[in-house]
C-alpha cells in the first residue's frame, strides 16, 4: 500500500493560500537592539566629517518593472479554480523574472496548483523553491509534508529522509499556526477556519509519517485528534485503524474501522473486513 492520498483532501489547503507567517518571537526585538539609540545618531550627525568625505548619498528606491507587475496581476487575477492557468502563467513568471520579489508568492501557488492536480514531483520541485526563499510559508508546508507519507515507496531509497523532512514540514507548520497575523481583506471566521483547516491537515499528516514509520502510538495520538469530528476522513480511520491493531487495543480498531466503513469510499470495503476482523480479535483477546 504505497498510496493513500485522500481526493477529498485535495485543495483543502488552498484556504491558507497567501497566508504569511508572523514575524518569529524576539525578531523585533533583535532588530531594536542593533538599531544605534537617538543619542548616538545625533551625535554622529554633529561629528564634523573626517578627510573631507560627504555623507553617502541615500539609496535609490528600487526600480519597478511595468511588465512584472502586469504579468503578476494577471496571475493573481485568475480564479482559484483555474489550475491549468495558474500554472501556465505561474510557470511563465518565474522563468521571465527570475529575481523578483513575487517569486516566493508564485512559487506558492504552483504548489497549491500541482498539489490539487496531484502532480507530486513538480508539487515538490516548486514547493522546496518556495521554501527556500520562505522557509515559514504554511501554505506550502503542510501540503509537502501532507504528500509526502501518501505517496510512500517503501523500495524508494530516499524514503526514510522524505519521512523525516515530511515531519519536520509539518511540525513547523503547527509552531506557525498560532501566531500568524491576519492578512488584510481576509475576515476573522475566514482566517480562524482557514488555520483550523491547515492545522488538521498538518495533524494528519503527521499521523501517517509516524505510521509509515513503525510508530503507532505516536501516529494514534495525531489521528485521534482529527477523527473525532463529524466527518472524518477515512483515509485517517483506516491508518487509525490498523494503528490500534498494531497495539492491541481491538476493540477501539473496530470503532475506527466501522467509521471508515460508513463512509463512502474505495476504503469502505476493506474497513468492514477489518472491522469484523478486529471484533473477533476483542472478543478472543484475553481478559486482563
Amino acid at each position: 500500500m504505497k498510496t493513500l492520498f485522500s481526493g477529498a483532501v485535495v485543495g483543502c489547503c488552498a484556504l491558507i493560500l497567501g497566508l504569511a507567517a508572523s514575524v518569529p518571537a524576539g525578531a523585533q526585538s533583535t532588530q531594536q537592539q542593533q538599531q544605534p539609540s537617538t543619542s548616538t545618531q545625533q551625535g554622529d550627525q554633529q561629528k564634523p566629517a573626517q578627510n573631507g568625505n560627504q555623507p553617502a548619498p541615500p539609496a535609490e528606491a528600487p526600480k519597478v518593472n511595468p511588465q512584472e507587475e502586469a504579468d503578476y496581476k494577471a496571475l493573481t487575477a485568475l480564479k482559484p479554480d483555474d489550475l491549468n492557468g495558474q500554472i501556465k502563467l505561474g510557470e511563465e513568471f518565474v522563468q521571465k523574472y527570475p529575481d523578483s520579489k513575487y517569486d516566493e508568492s508564485v512559487y506558492a501557488k504552483l504548489t497549491q496548483a500541482y498539489y490539487a492536480k496531484q502532480d507530486v514531483p513538480k508539487m515538490n520541485a516548486v514547493g522546496d523553491k518556495a521554501l527556500a526563499l520562505n522557509p515559514d510559508d504554511v501554505s506550502v508546508l503542510v501540503p509537502l509534508g501532507y504528500v509526502a507519507p501518501h505517496f510512500y515507496n517503501s523500495n524508494d531509497l530516499d524514503a526514510e529522509r522524505k519521512l523525516q523532512k515530511a515531519e519536520q514540514e509539518l511540525k513547523h507548520a503547527l509552531e506557525l499556526l498560532p501566531t500568524m497575523a491576519k492578512p488584510a481583506g481576509v475576515t476573522d471566521d475566514d482566517f480562524t477556519k482557514a488555520k483550523a483547516t491547515a492545522a488538521e491537515q498538518a495533524h494528519a499528516g503527521l499521523g501517517l509519517v509516524y505510521f509509515r514509520e513503525g510508530k503507532d502510538e505516536e501516529s494514534v495520538t495525531e489521528l485521534k485528534l482529527v477523527t473525532s469530528g463529524p466527518d472524518p476522513d477515512p483515509v485517517n480511520l483506516f491508518v487509525l485503524g490498523i494503528d490500534l491493531q498494531h497495539l492491541k487495543r481491538f476493540s477501539e480498531a473496530a470503532d475506527a474501522f466501522s467509521k471508515c466503513a460508513a463512509s463512502p469510499s474505495q476504503l469502505k470495503d476493506q474497513c468492514k473486513t477489518r472491522a469484523d476482523q478486529a471484533k473477533q480479535q476483542a472478543t478472543s483477546q484475553p481478559k486482563q
